[in-house]
């Protein structure tokens, strides 16, 4: 299905060209609020007329395929820097450096569309908007693979002959989750190694944000470890999960690693001695380490670092969009997977599944208790008021599912409900977006240690320092795609010496477990965003504390 129309290069034609857009988009998607997504393009328009040369014309072009729907824009005339020319998102200046002010209103536009592209190329001006497709959709995809295996392998393993069941999972199930698992695997080093040094290096400017800047930095950071202990603590406390029979768990022995190194070891080989090795050896602590040093030094070349950040970036987007094909492929790998553990171990399994779950909702529990705390000891404010203002808000973040698509709804609930200044909220929600990851950290916590326990591998002190430190810098570069905990989560199987097949066992959760992470990491923007502010003097106390009705 697609639209295309053609308009004057003037801005007497601005409004002719916004609204054809607008009807397109309610004809295409007559769910979503098409709003926002007409003001970007509409401003859009502006900075291509503004930027125009002779008097060609505009061509517009909106069309869906596969469920996604893609707005282009083209128009003669000079290069020119796109983000300098949108404002929809634009931040305050008093706090923020340009540069900075650039990289986060990058972020409020990602949250809009899913895809902002800008390319100049023999003399005309391109521009792509491409919107979020249905997002519940891949949910219930994954949730009908899930529990549509468990059900027929149940009745297979009740009516069927050993024999033919055990064929089944020989030449089919256990050979496509092998197949989809190998091609995870391929992507694994690439996409997080270029993501963090994506991370990094866009935020290099981060110094300029200043006195505000820098505190909400450090609280994201120390909130982020306290939710690696909890999710920690969650585990050994319950202790969820019950061990495979004895020959799968020799089996996964034989073919994974049995090194245990002391604390000292293990920092020491963080640093490789090459630049290759890591990718190599799937050596993650090293492939950080590196990720780091890049993003580090992208910032503070000078005039090559422009260059160099659209290099990464572009990596970036490559290995973000082979993970993406992937991952469309999960709930086929989700149904063999599911299907093959309950023909080969039965219901026990499933039940350390919904263990696992159950400690991971504790986790998150005792993490909201965490959040109340931080609120009357550091802000000096009443958290019931925020909760209660909050919590509608938070049932629609739920069933969205993605950090970055719920701000503008934490935007607008730290503004209008919680008297907070868009000084303060401009700044903290969209960078808590990206770095602020406490339900990624107490998920990626339990999973892998009950997964561990599953399989039959040791955990030492050292197992657990490691893996607390990967989990907060995983969860700080964590890709921003649906299936993205299975990559993060399969990087700490490796370090546990867990065969990345395990990852299997959880993949059929992944989406609902998400639902649950989106809504945890948007409550600690916000809780980080109203302490900050309160200290600051930027809330508007008077709004806090007023009653809703």
């Amino acid at each position: 299905m697609r639209k295309a129309a053609e308009f004057a290069l003037d801005n007497n034609e601005v409004g002719n060209a916004a609204e054809f857009i607008r009807q397109c988009l309610r004809t295409f998607n007559p769910q979503r609020n098409t709003a926002k997504t007409t003001l970007i393009a509409l401003e859009a328009i502006e900075s291509l007329i503004a930027h125009k040369r002779g008097t060609g014309k505009l061509w517009v072009s909106v069309q869906k395929l596969f469920g996604r729907t893609t707005i282009e824009l083209s128009a003669p005339g000079n290069e020119y820097h796109l983000l300098d020319n949108i404002k929809s998102a634009e931040l305050q200046a008093e706090e923020v450096g340009k540069e900075a002010r650039d990289d986060l209103r990058f972020i409020m536009l990602r949250s809009i569309a899913g895809d902002l592209k800008y390319r100049h190329k023999d003399g005309y001006n391109f521009i792509r908007l491409t919107l979020y497709k249905y997002r519940r959709l891949f949910l219930y995809k994954t949730l009908v693979a899930f529990f549509s295996s468990i059900g027929i392998a149940l009745l297979l393993s009740a009516f069927a002959p050993e024999s033919f069941n055990q064929g089944l999972n020989d030449y089919v199930l256990s050979p496509v989750k092998t197949i989809y698992l190998n091609t995870l695997r391929l992507i694994i080093a690439p996409v997080v190694f270029f993501s963090i040094v994506t991370c990094v290096g866009g935020f290099s400017n981060l110094r300029e944000l200043g006195r505000i800047g820098s505190k909400t930095i450090l609280m994201y950071v120390l909130t982020t470890i306290v939710a690696v202990l909890i999710g920690i603590g969650a585990f050994y406390l319950f202790e969820p999960g019950a061990a495979l029979p004895a020959q799968e768990i020799a089996a996964a022995a034989s073919t994974a690693p049995t090194a245990d190194l002391s604390v000292m070891e293990i920092l020491i080989g963080m640093a490789p001695s090459n630049f290759i090795s890591p990718f190599l050896n799937d050596n993650m602590p090293q492939l950080i380490f590196l990720a780091l040093l890049c993003g580090i030094a992208t910032g503070l070349i000078g005039k090559y670092s422009a260059v160099l950040i659209s290099l990464f970036d572009a990596f970036n987007e490559l290995f973000m969009k082979i993970a993406a094909i992937i991952i469309r492929f999960m709930p086929i790998a989700i149904f063999c997977s599911m299907a093959s553990m309950v023909l080969s171990t039965g219901g026990k399994t499933i039940l350390s599944i919904l263990g696992m779950t159950a400690t991971f909702i504790f986790g998150l529990s005792c993490m909201m208790v965490f959040y109340m705390i931080l609120m009357i000891v550091v802000g000096r404010l009443d958290p019931r008021r925020l909760f209660q203002k909050y919590a509608p808000t938070m049932m629609q973040i739920f069933s969205i599912g993605s950090s970055n698509a719920a701000i503008p709804f934490n935007m607008d609930v730290c503004q209008k409900k919680l008297g907070i200044s868009s000084k303060i909220c401009s700044l903290s929600i969209p960078l808590g977006s990206t770095i602020n990851m406490h339900g990624t950290c107490i998920m990626l916590s339990v999973f892998s240690l009950t997964l561990a326990k599953i399989y039959g591998a040791p955990v030492s002190t050292s197992h657990l320092v490691t893996l607390a430190v990967l989990i907060v810098l995983l969860s700080m570069g964590a890709p921003g795609i649906p299936g993205a905990m299975v990559i993060c989560l399969s990087v700490l199987l490796e370090q546990l010496h867990v065969p990345t097949e395990a990852v299997g066992l959880v993949m059929g959760i992944g989406p609902l477990v998400g639902m649950f992470l989106c809504m945890s990491n948007c409550l600690g923007d916000v809780v980080v965003s109203a302490i900050i502010a309160k200290k600051a003097g930027e809330m508007d106390m008077s709004i806090y504390n007023h009653k809703d009705r």
